[in-house]
C-alpha cells in the first residue's frame, strides 16, 4: 500500500472540469467586481476568497488516511455514476480493505472556514441548530454506493442549506449558508453513515471526498450567491 494512492481526483476528470470552469467563472465575476458583495457578506476579501475556493479544488486531490475499517475486497480503478455525476474509484495495489480518510479539500479547509466564520460572526447558536437541520436533511438524502461509499445529490447541499440559512438570519445569511453546507453535509452524509461503509468494496471512503466534495464546493458558491441575496445591507469591512 502506498501513500500515492490515497490521492486522487473526486470526480471524473470531465466533471472535475466543470467545477474548475465555475471556479474560473467566480474569479472573473470576483475580478469585475460583480461578486464582491457577495463575498463580503460571506466574510472574507474577494482575494480571501479565490484561496478559499482555490485551495479547496488543489485539496481535493489529497486525502489523510484515518482508521481502517478491516480485510475485504475493494473495487479499483473504475467511474461510478450516481445521480448525474461520475465519481472515481482509484487505482490501488495490495490493498488491505476500506480505508477511511479526511479530505483536505472537502473537509478540512470547509471545517477550518466554517469555525473562523463562527467565531468572527459569534453565530455559535444559530451555526449549531441550522448544521443540525442540515445535517440531518442531508443524512436522509445520503445513499451508500459501491465502490466510492456514501454519496449525496449534487445540488441538494447548496439548496437545502440557502434556504436554511436564510430563514435562521438573513443579515447573516451568507456565513450561514457556507457554515451549515459545510458542517452539515460532512455530519450528514459521512460521519453518521460511517457505520454504512464496510462492504461497499470502497477501497478509499473518503469523508468530504467522493460522494459529497461536488456538493460541499458548490455550498461554497451557490449557496453561499443565493443565501446572500437575502442578506440586508450591513457595513462590511475586508481583511
Amino acid at each position: 500500500m502506498q501513500m500515492s494512492q490515497f490521492h486522487y481526483l473526486p470526480l471524473s476528470p470531465g466533471f472535475f472540469t466543470i467545477l474548475v470552469g465555475l471556479f474560473a467563472l467566480v474569479i472573473l465575476l470576483l475580478e469585475l467586481g460583480a461578486l464582491r458583495y457577495a463575498y463580503l457578506s460571506l466574510g472574507v476579501s474577494p482575494r480571501a476568497a479565490f484561496a478559499l475556493l482555490f485551495g479547496s479544488l488543489i485539496g481535493s486531490y489529497f486525502n489523510i488516511p484515518i482508521a481502517e475499517l478491516g480485510p475485504g475486497r475493494v473495487m479499483s480503478d473504475q467511474v461510478i455514476d450516481f445521480f448525474g455525476m461520475q465519481y472515481t474509484v482509484p487505482v490501488v495495489t495490495n490493498w488491505p480493505g476500506t480505508i477511511v480518510a479526511v479530505n483536505v479539500g472537502g473537509a478540512v479547509i470547509p471545517t477550518l472556514m466554517s469555525l473562523y466564520l463562527l467565531a468572527k460572526n459569534e453565530l455559535w447558536a444559530k451555526g449549531i441548530v441550522g448544521t443540525a437541520i442540515v445535517a440531518a436533511i442531508i443524512h436522509w438524502l445520503a445513499n451508500p454506493v459501491p465502490g466510492i461509499g456514501i454519496a449525496v445529490p449534487v445540488f441538494m447541499p447548496a439548496l437545502t442549506t440557502a434556504i436554511v440559512a436564510a430563514l435562521l438570519s438573513r443579515e447573516y445569511a451568507a456565513p450561514l449558508a457556507y457554515i451549515c453546507g459545510g458542517l452539515g453535509t460532512l455530519i450528514g452524509a459521512d460521519l453518521t453513515n460511517l457505520d454504512k461503509v464496510r462492504g461497499l468494496g470502497a477501497p478509499v471512503a473518503s469523508i468530504g471526498g467522493a460522494g459529497t466534495f461536488d456538493g460541499i464546493f458548490l455550498t461554497g458558491i451557490i449557496a453561499v450567491l443565493l443565501a446572500s441575496l437575502y442578506a440586508r445591507p450591513r457595513r462590511l469591512q475586508t481583511e
